[in-house]
């Protein structure tokens, strides 16, 4: 290339990035920036969030748009990262002599990158400071109901009439990319908020991250119980529409209407998606009135979580133990046997398992708990012992995050 040439390409190149920065320097928005950045590289692009929203497209036509969206032939999709953390995604599809590789297509991913970080950094912190608030309530350290309601107010809750608050937890059974924790709790908010527009969701905290799930906290303000039901139904829904391959479990606690109880209407909604997780996909919605006797523990739950952990590792560990190291059906078959009244032939039936199995089964439980289920004492033990493990939250063999060396749960186990 001459000298000549050469010039006259690097003044078209800077024409081109001229309108990218016309565009970020005038705050016009992300629909204009990408505009010029697909003028720029000759391209068809698709700026998506980490959540999977779009933010902006620029395409020839509906069908151009919507085969970026699917990923059709000759699209390419490039990380957004700004300080290595990641912004988002651009789709794209070049038409002229630019690669994906090229010193334009990245010096213009980063421009765009960087404006998606300046428009959405107002909306990143307004999250944080809401996860800061529903994270204060649940564990306590915020407590006066002054303090509450006027902290509610700065994050645009009215919270004067009470709340309700729900968990949802998703564990995928298929591979996911990066980000979709995010995409999790976008879907899990525009489920509640097309009942109540006011509703928030905030990833649970870090202490209630267990590896390979995702579970998002929903505050729901107002005093209406069939609101709230309504706004769980949502959420489910939009869980089952939005994110296939995957397991859900939404657990609804009871309207608080003192904002004082919101800390242990946060535990109902906990303990219900508990229970919801071990009907294994029977009851994926559940509300803290709909749980039956495991309602007895919350107390325990909420004010001596080890001593319930004690009576489990008591009771059922050493049989949850023995079925993880040895891939048996221990735990299920208490669980069947208990279900039929203590009838052998009844538990057989259900589990579709020779009676002679079924009785080898109940001696092994025998030995490595010490209970005996042909005993009232070890039939009663045993039943507290299961709800103890749904209540904390400890998954089943064969349930979900149970890839090999996870936890299984979230109480430790020895």
């Amino acid at each position: 290339m001459t000298s000549a040439a050469k010039h006259d390409k690097a003044g078209s190149d800077l024409g081109v990035l001229d309108a990218i920065t016309d565009a970020v320097e005038s705050g016009s928005g992300l629909p204009d920036v990408v505009r010029a950045a697909a003028k720029a590289l000759d391209a068809s692009l698709v700026l998506v969030d980490r959540a999977g929203a779009v933010l902006a497209v620029a395409a020839r036509s509906p069908a151009d748009e919507r085969s970026l969206a699917a990923d059709g032939a000759g699209v390419e999709s490039i990380e957004l990262r700004v300080a290595d953390e990641p912004v988002g995604t651009l789709r794209m599809r070049l038409r002229g002599s630019q690669t994906s590789g090229s010193a334009m297509v990245k010096l213009v991913t980063t421009l765009v990158a960087s404006e998606v970080e300046r428009v959405r950094a107002p909306e990143r912190a307004s999250r944080e400071a809401a996860a800061a608030f529903v994270h204060a309530l649940l564990d306590r350290s915020l407590v006066e109901p002054e303090a509450i309601l006027a902290q509610a107010a700065e994050i645009g809750l009215d919270l004067e009439s009470g709340a309700s608050l729900l968990v949802a937890r998703a564990h995928p059974q298929v591979t996911v990319e990066d980000g979709w924790r995010a995409r999790v709790i976008a879907v899990v908010e525009r489920g509640a908020r097309a009942v109540n527009t006011t509703a928030i969701a905030v990833p649970a905290g870090p202490e209630r991250v267990e590896r390979g799930a995702a579970e998002v906290v929903v505050v729901l303000p107002g005093g209406e119980e069939e609101q709230a039901g309504r706004a769980a139904e949502g959420v489910l829904r939009e869980l089952q529409a939005g994110l296939q391959g995957h397991t859900f479990a939404v657990g609804r606690s009871r309207v608080a209407t003192d904002v004082a109880d919101l800390a242990r209407a946060g535990n109902e909604a906990l303990l219900a998606a508990n229970v919801a997780e071990g009907d294994e996909g029977e009851r994926p919605l559940l509300a803290f009135d709909a749980t039956g006797a495991y309602r007895l523990l919350l107390p325990a739950m909420m004010e001596d979580p080890a001593e319930l952990q004690r009576f489990y590792a008591e009771t059922v560990e050493s049989l949850v133990s023995y079925d993880e190291q040895y891939e048996t059906d221990l735990v299920q078959t208490v669980v069947a046997f208990l279900e039929a009244d203590g009838n052998v032939a009844g538990t057989a039936q259900r589990l579709f398992t020779h009676r002679h199995t079924i009785r080898y089964r109940l001696e092994r439980v025998r030995d490595l708990s010490g209970l005996d289920v042909g005993s009232t004492d070890g039939r009663e033990k045993l039943s507290l012992g299961l709800k103890a493990m749904r209540v904390l939250g400890i998954a089943k063999r064969g349930g979900p995050a149970t890839e090999r060396g996870a936890g299984g749960g979230r109480v430790p186990r020895r």
